[in-house]
């Protein structure tokens, strides 16, 4: 008769064995990246051209407490420089007015109150110079579908039109002073290329407008800093500069924006099948390469606008999907381009409609209400990249040092979208765990890992909203619970032996690592 101890000992040996055999089939059906780092190689500078500037709603939304408190919250976890709003010609800031005897006077209050707030929260203007007045408009019924209808019509005097830049900019630097001034950027429109601008023909009418801005911009100084052609899916740039050569017109920088689901038939005229994750750099790469072909060949480049989707997806720009897209467009994106705004940085944010819910999709780093969104964790987390970039032959993997000698690692497993991204489909990312086996040399005895993750469970809040059943409008209990679940976990601690460590990263997962 067998005692019911040995029952007991030979169970638990079976279920031993079983587990050791599973975690063997779990590490066999893992990627394996092999990341080798040498932490005093010598490295190539590696500006943080990601996180200088962010997009805004338009710019009348500055004058609110809770787009400021957001403003905040970015700026604390970037450090950014600039904020790019539309809008700051429009009727709701008041800037113009005719009086009954057709003169045009300018009040410049609202201009006042949203240039000072940025200001006293650490932040540039980054000024894009739209819309039309209605005042000024050569056509009152030419409103774009935002909802709140701004003016996209030529104006109908460019007399009226300088004369206001004129003033305009001549308000600015008396109130902020040249040296202040000379420091923020001058955009010409935005998007005249789809459907923003209504001359006709567009680029030669748009050409027109640009001219008379950037001449008058400089009359009041040529420190002020000017360009464009600010135009949708990388266009124009050498057309643009080819322009401005010719008839000698002020320019200071290129911009242009595009997004990850443009197409490559709008991007490029042709037929490529261009991956979301692949589609922002390989424009950036168009836009750099025309530019150096240019007269201007030492031109900056500013993407002013960029994002994974221009459609209001939540798989996409609610979720966790935003660590590794936005991880792998610094790795590709690096060398090429001056700067790159996200659009945008908070959800207080109105093209749309006022916000219904606080995951739909929205821009935003932060939702509604000031849940943190993963993709806020995802650039709270790269903004602890260095400053020199070390060499690493991995799609997956971002090597960096600091002044003081930290090796920084991001390191990624890229998944696409989970499900339908037209309407919110809750489920898993789908795809294989990646294991990384990271090998320093040269790392000072004693140098520990701090290891900070973003994933399905770390820093998503979206995971907690979908519990709840995803309500549109959350108790304030909720709101509070949301906050928390969005907040980024503490970090893991790793001792790495002899420079070697080991990290294991589900799909859509982003992981930063810190070695000092």
């Amino acid at each position: 008769m067998i005692r019911p101890s040995t029952i007991r000992r030979l169970l638990l040996s079976v279920c031993a064995a079983a587990l050791m055999a599973g975690h063997a089939i779990a590490a066999t059906a893992a990627d394996t990246v092999r990341i080798h780092v040498d932490a005093q190689a010598q490295g190539i500078p590696f500006p943080h051209f990601w996180e200088k500037m962010f997009g805004s709603g338009r710019a009348s939304l500055a004058l609110r407490d809770d787009y400021r408190k957001d403003l905040d919250a970015v700026h604390r976890a970037t450090g950014f420089s600039y904020i790019r709003a539309h809008g700051i010609f429009d009727h709701d800031v008041g800037l113009v007015r005719r009086d009954p005897d057709g003169k045009v006077r300018y009040n410049f209050s609202y201009v006042d109150r949203i240039y000072d707030g940025l200001l006293e929260h650490d932040v540039k203007p980054f000024v894009e110079l739209s819309f039309m007045p209605p005042e000024l408009s050569s056509d009152p019924k030419a409103l774009q579908e935002f909802w709140y209808h701004p003016n996209i019509a030529p104006p109908k005097d460019y007399a009226e039109w300088d004369a206001m830049i004129t003033a305009f900019a001549k308000h600015l630097v008396e109130r902020y002073g040249i040296d202040e001034v000379s420091s923020w950027y001058f955009e010409v429109w935005n998007e005249p290329n789809i459907g923003f601008w209504v001359g006709k023909p567009a680029q030669p009418t748009y050409f027109t407008l640009y001219d008379h801005t950037a001449r008058a911009l400089k009359a009041v100084s040529p420190r002020l800093r000017v360009g464009g052609p600010s135009t949708a899916q990388g266009a124009w740039a050498t057309d643009f500069l080819a322009h401005a050569k010719k008839d000698n017109v002020p320019v200071d920088f290129v911009s242009t924006h595009v997004y990850g689901d443009d197409t490559a038939d709008n991007v490029f005229h042709t037929d490529e099948n261009i991956p979301r994750r692949d589609m922002v750099c390989r424009t950036v790469d168009k836009v750099h390469r025309e530019i150096l072909a240019s007269p201007y060949p030492h031109m900056p480049l500013i993407f002013s606008e960029y994002n994974a989707s221009y459609a209001n997806l939540p798989n996409v720009t609610d979720s966790v999907f935003m660590g590794p897209w936005m991880a792998n467009t610094i790795r590709e994106c690096a060398g090429k381009i001056q700067i790159m705004s996200y659009w945008s940085f908070s959800d207080v944010f109105e093209e749309q409609g006022v916000v219904r819910n606080p995951f739909y999709g929205g821009f935003g780093l932060i939702a509604a209400d000031r849940i943190p969104k993963p993709s806020f964790n995802a650039f709270a987390m790269l903004h602890k990249l260095g400053d020199q970039q070390l060499a690493s032959k991995s799609d997956s993997a971002l090597v960096t040092r600091r002044d003081d000698g930290t090796v920084v690692l991001a390191l990624w497993n890229y998944a696409p979208p989970v499900g339908k991204t037209a309407s919110y489909t809750p489920g898993e990312p789908v795809g294989r765990p990646r294991h990384f086996r990271i090998d320093v040399k040269h790392l000072a005895a004693g140098a520990h890992a701090t290891v900070w993750r973003l994933d399905a469970t770390h820093g998503n809040a979206v995971a907690l909203f979908d519990r709840m059943g995803r309500p549109d409008s959350p108790s304030r209990e909720q709101i509070a619970q949301l906050r928390e679940a969005g907040r980024l976990p503490a970090p893991e601690q790793l001792d790495p032996v002899e420079g070697r460590f080991e990290i294991t990263i589900p799909p859509q997962g982003l992981v930063l690592v810190e070695l000092h």
